[in-house]
């Protein structure tokens, strides 16, 4: 595994994310409140280009006591949206809701000085 510096923790603002290409390894660096985290850019569906989807709050259908729907309404946790078919996981644990066995790759990202690193596999 290599290190890579790819930037600066003032360069994101709380809450957003960034796609960082290194050689043919991509990706995806979300700030969230809790601090950074950090994903492989591949869907474990299709390997879809899953950071660069959409984010939303959570959608949690409200049931009434015989189980009939009422309404939706959002969440608190943030879940990105794959582009191309609409798989989704929570950011901050990269777990898909419906199947906890489905989740994203975790990639280690460390801060230094300010500075964001990031662990890449192995150039070879």
């Amino acid at each position: 595994m290599n290190l890579v510096r790819i930037g600066k923790l003032d360069d994101i603002k709380e809450g957003d994310y960034r796609i960082v290409k290194i050689d043919r390894f991509e990706v995806g660096l979300f700030r969230e409140k809790e601090g950074l985290v950090a994903y492989e850019n591949r869907c474990p569906h299709y390997d879809g280009p899953v950071c660069q989807g959409r984010i939303y709050n959570r959608v949690e259908e409200v049931l009434d006591d015989q189980q009939r729907h009422v309404t939706l309404s959002f969440g608190k946790d943030r879940h990105i949206v794959c582009p191309w078919h609409g798989w989704e996981f929570n950011i901050a644990t990269g777990v898909h809701p419906g199947d906890p066995r489905v989740r994203l790759k975790k990639v280690k990202v460390d801060l230094r000085e300010g500075d964001i690193w990031v662990e890449t596999p192995a150039r070879g």
